[in-house]
């Protein structure tokens, strides 16, 4: 059985982190915080490694099926009798494998920093909001109820505020994180709205119930859901659609994607740990832990949810194409990964074969986080060395980042799904799920998968190869040990994550589920992969103009794109001339005039009369017995000749 012990402190080690450190970093332990943060960090990784391996070989199957383990129950608020709300510790596949990969990805990045941010007058800051990040994406992945879940989906958001934000004297960073808090926000309040209706519809917060109560034909919960309906759908198409909508926010997802690329203000490790295996996947992992919920009772739904994907999915590919700042590259190319994930969820079923996309999802969120993190902290080390994240500024830098350059290069491979690397066999799963059960979302995945490798190469020959780079000025070299044994130890896992089995692991009914490579089925990725490859090889390997020549060819598609579809000049239309100057000012000028008009006027009457009343007042015992005596002949008359 779980220790609940050792699987607490997997999160509780990052908040002490962040207390210690936010406490007294920045005047006691200024020098040493990076190393008590890191230290703290490499802690919890080692438990949650060891929680993975008994979970998955000691006591986590039972009879051929992964079980769900409950090793700590809490009652945080009892409102009366049985109506209270619980905070827990869950355990099953999917909530041990993201344990791996957050605190794995988290210390990466804590250990890069040391080195990246090295000379940070905020240095003890910011490793107290790595901490909060990094405690709030374990608690959130490890929560049992639903409003658990939803309490440490708003930290993480709080969190991520502050650390897109951490350079708050610029004001570009600022504006990021605000647009980032905004549009997530009422992502958010869909999601609220959603556990509100699912948690009312099944009478339960946890889980566990929730899910066998609402996808049991025979449940009573299920048949009062189905009758209340609104607008044509029941509440549980409602309650599930809502839930999905914060899961699309957080997971940047169309069109609730515009902060994503803005979130590039923050520091880069910070890029790599918001976008390889935090925030941008808790989408993913809500749709993956109500999964039984989407594909039993609200297929309609999670069809939306595999349109939603693919649509994501090619949009992001698309733009990623155009751009010259090479962490918007890769943040476009997050929104494309995000949305192969959310397509394979969605055009997959419950349990056996017919669940493949549910194991493909979860396996390319797992691969996804090597690589990703991989590139995002090479293009850190690049940024640190060039000072700039224009690749136009850069090219010929293999010669002077070596280590960077072979780690780069590995992450480009497994992202475009070559074999062997990790990319390929996640992705061709995902590829197969599609192709079993939806060919329209299958051939977009398709083309999306030749311009990955497209846009992915066309990042590394503009940075590595392309024009000959000339050193001006000081340098820092790749930034020592510290900065390359992220990169080793991610390419390790880019280039071998692969040949985990692990449909013996993760699948959506908890039982062991075989993959079989099928040779001539990867035939048509793998080529439009090395297409792809071949062609950002004879654009952009030397310098030339054929890139401006098929830009100026493709015309006002390139614009288009390279402006990212004038998504974002939609949404300020939108909120700044109908939002704000149709419904905003005429709603703030009745509010000045009329509300606050009638509270004035009450406010102003009372005084006048009150002034009033005032001068009777007077203190002379005379005056007051004229009053008495008045008032008690108006009184009499009142009952005499009016009230008799």
């Amino acid at each position: 059985m779980p220790n609940a012990t050792t699987i607490a402190l997997i999160p509780l080690l990052p908040l002490a982190g962040f207390i210690l450190l936010g406490l007294f970093g920045r005047k006691y332990l200024k020098s040493s915080s990076g190393l008590i943060g890191t230290a703290l960090l490499l802690t919890s990784t080692i438990l949650a490694l060891y929680t993975a391996y008994e979970y998955f070989f000691v006591y986590g199957k039972v009879d051929g099926v992964y079980q769900q383990f409950i090793p700590l129950q809490l009652t945080w608020l009892e409102f009366s009798k049985g109506v209270s709300i619980d905070m827990g510790l869950l355990l099953d596949p999917i909530s041990v494998m993201m344990l791996v990969v957050v605190s794995f990805i988290s210390l990466m990045v804590h250990i890069y920093s040391l080195g990246y941010m090295k000379g940070e007058e905020r240095f003890a800051t910011y490793y107290s909001f790595l901490g909060l990040f990094t405690f709030s994406m374990l608690g959130l992945v490890l929560a049992s109820n639903i409003f658990q879940i939803y309490i440490f989906w708003e930290l993480v958001g709080v969190s991520s505020f502050l650390l897109i934000g951490y350079y708050y004297d610029k004001p570009s960073a600022v504006a990021a994180s605000k647009k980032a808090f905004i549009v997530t926000r009422f992502a958010d309040l869909g999601f609220l709205i959603g556990i509100l209706i699912l948690s009312f519809s099944s009478g339960t917060l946890d889980f566990t119930t929730l899910i066998q109560r609402l996808t049991s034909p025979e449940s009573n919960e299920v048949k009062t859901a189905v009758v209340s309906t609104f607008l044509g759908a029941s509440a549980l198409t409602w309650g599930a659609a809502l839930v999905f909508i914060g899961g699309a926010g957080k997971s940047a997802m169309f069109p609730l994607h515009i902060w994503l690329p803005d979130a590039m203000e923050g520091p880069t490790p910070v890029s790599a740990l918001i976008h390889a295996a935090t925030m941008v996947v808790a989408g993913v992992y809500l749709v993956a832990r109500l999964f039984p919920v989407f594909a039993l009772t609200t297929p309609a739904v999670l069809e939306i949810i595999g349109w939603v994907g693919a649509i994501s999915a090619i949009i992001a590919a698309v733009i990623a194409c155009t751009q010259t700042d090479i962490k918007r590259v890769l943040a476009y190319s997050t929104m494309s990964q995000i949305g192969y994930m959310m397509f394979a969820l969605g055009v997959s079923k419950y349990g056996g074969e017919a669940g493949l996309g549910y194991t493909a999802s979860m396996f390319h969120l797992f691969t996804h986080a090597m690589f990703k993190a991989l590139l995002f902290l090479g293009a850190g080390a690049v940024i640190h060395y060039i000072h700039s994240n224009d690749m136009r500024d850069m090219g010929g830098l293999r010669k002077y980042l070596p280590v960077t350059h072979i780690t780069f290069l590995i992450a480009c491979l497994a992202i475009a799904g070559v074999p062997p690397f990790a990319g390929f066999f996640s992705k061709e799963e995902i590829l197969l799920a599609a192709y079993q059960n939806n060919m329209a979302i299958y051939w977009i995945a398709l083309i999306t998968s030749g311009l990955t490798a497209f846009y992915m190469f066309r990042l590394y020959f503009n940075i590595f190869w392309s024009k000959p780079h000339e050193v001006h000025g000081e340098k820092h070299g790749e930034g020592g040990f510290v900065m390359m044994l992220p990169l080793v130890l991610l390419a390790v896992g880019a280039a071998a994550a692969g040949f985990i089995p692990f449909g013996e692991f993760v699948s959506s009914d908890g039982k062991a589920l075989v993959s079989h490579f099928h040779l001539e089925f990867s035939i048509a990725p793998v080529g439009l992969g090395l297409a792809g490859i071949f062609a950002a090889l004879w654009l952009y390997k030397k310098q030339n103009d054929k890139p401006q020549k098929l830009a100026a060819a493709l015309g006002g598609l390139y614009n288009a794109a390279y402006h990212k579809f004038y998504i974002d000049e939609i949404y300020f239309f939108i909120t700044k001339k109908v939002l704000f100057n149709l419904i905003g000012r005429p709603a703030a000028w009745f509010d000045r005039n009329i509300v606050d008009g009638m509270v004035n006027l009450t406010g102003n009457t009372t005084q006048a009369v009150s002034e009033g009343i005032k001068k009777i007042q007077s203190g002379k015992v005379q005056q007051y017995a004229i009053y008495f005596l008045a008032g008690v002949i108006v009184l009499a008359t009142l009952f005499i000749y009016v009230l008799r």
